[in-house]
């Protein structure tokens, strides 16, 4: 099953969610990633999401096997956007179940982080008075 996945089309959250409902968990984390309307001091007006798919795949799978075998969790899931994304678009969401709330916050943060990190999507801002750039990720 995998568990990470790209989607060059908004999704919806509830879908997501209730793949993950289970009776032993106690504990629901997630993590929702939106398109600001600034960085560093600048005004944007939106973000192009580009991703080397078989390796992002392959990448997040990875890092969400880690976050099973680092923490104590019933399941987990991360979806994140690539294409052309308006402000206020949801761009990456991770989803994570566990018995308890410190298993399940403790992974949400690691997954988050580790695929920001680690899994190759680029991101290229678009300003408000032109021009573009790519964010390191």
């Amino acid at each position: 099953m995998l568990r990470f996945s790209l989607s060059p089309e908004p999704f919806g959250i509830a879908p997501l969610r209730d793949a993950l409902d289970d009776g032993r968990a106690g504990a629901f984390a997630a993590f929702e990633g939106r398109v600001r309307n600034h960085n560093e001091g600048r005004a944007v007006d939106g973000l192009h999401y580009e991703a080397y798919a078989a390796l992002a795949e392959a990448e997040g799978e990875r890092v969400l096997a880690e976050a099973f075998e680092r923490f104590d969790i019933l399941d987990a899931r991360c979806v994140h956007r690539t294409g052309d994304l308006a402000i206020g678009e949801l761009a990456v969401w991770v989803g994570v179940t566990a018995a308890h709330r410190d298993a399940a916050f403790a992974a949400c943060r690691y997954i988050i982080d580790e695929v920001k990190a680690r899994v190759p999507i680029w991101k290229r801002e678009r300003y408000a008075e032109g021009g573009e750039d790519w964010q390191h990720p």
